[in-house]
């Protein structure tokens, strides 16, 4: 496969969080979390447009308004139907390959996401996604990356045919199920890790002892290095190895529903 139009990397986001209200404007390190994740993809050398998509919930103004601060494309959609807010943002953008991300993960790799695209293109997949969250939760003894490392890749093509056929409420709020759920319709490719298992690890934002965490992580790094990657987290970590506390949230995201 060859890809000479545009790549679009859409960052789902809203304020109305239950565990963590308005988490994605948090500050880290004197930026907004969502600040912090579109800087890191930035880093990415293929992508053409980043996107906040966001839901259209009077709320979320707050959103629309630091993305127009900080110069950041915006669309805005529907708050429960995600699935039509992500087509109807690459269909405006004219996206012909979607890198979906969240809101919730301020620590995705740069340098891993460009080998996700990498295995994309090589592997002529129609959807790949690297080793970790629901699409890989009913796989056994793989070696896994962290949730908050969290990024997937698929075609616009493949992104309408899941936005026009998908019926359930799970496939309508999670987005990808319905891709990566078809594995016999779709050529499905997943980037593993090819040094261990990292499943023990947990780098995303659903409460207040995750973003305290991710907070104290960034303490450390980001003063000496912005673009800081998970390799720089991995060995802080080795050096600090009880300092994490949200390990107890760990296996309670509540992924057996995508596979049952």
């Amino acid at each position: 496969m060859v890809i000479n139009s545009n790549i679009s990397a859409i960052i789902q986001a809203r304020l109305g969080s239950t565990r963590l209200p308005n988490k994605v404007l948090k500050t880290i390190q004197g930026s907004p979390m969502l600040w912090h994740i579109v800087n890191r993809l930035k880093n990415v050398k293929k992508i053409n447009n980043i996107i906040v998509a966001t839901s259209d919930l009077p709320e979320n103004d707050l959103i629309e308004e630091f993305c127009s601060k900080y110069n950041i494309l915006c669309f805005r959609g529907s708050e429960k139907d995600v699935l039509k807010r992500f087509y109807d943002t690459a269909l405006f953008y004219n996206a012909e390959h979607i890198i979906r991300i969240t809101g919730d993960c301020p620590l995705v790799d740069y340098q891993i996401i460009n080998n996700l695209i990498k295995f994309y293109l090589a592997g002529d997949f129609d959807f790949s996604g690297i080793a970790c969250g629901a699409g890989v939760s009913n796989e056994k003894n793989i070696k896994r990356y962290p949730d908050g490392l969290d990024a997937e890749i698929f075609s616009y093509k493949v992104l309408r045919e899941a936005y026009k056929e998908s019926n359930s409420d799970l496939e309508r709020e999670h987005v990808t199920p319905f891709i990566w759920q078809n594995k016999d319709r779709y050529t499905i490719g997943t980037l593993y890790s090819k040094i261990k298992d990292y499943s023990n690890l947990r780098l995303t934002v659903d409460d207040k002892v995750d973003f305290d965490f991710i907070n104290w992580i960034y303490d450390q790094l980001y003063p000496k290095n912005n673009n800081f990657t998970f390799k720089e987290i991995e060995q802080l970590l080795n050096k600090y190895p009880n300092i994490s506390k949200n390990k107890h949230l760990i296996g309670k995201e509540g992924y057996n529903e995508f596979w049952n």
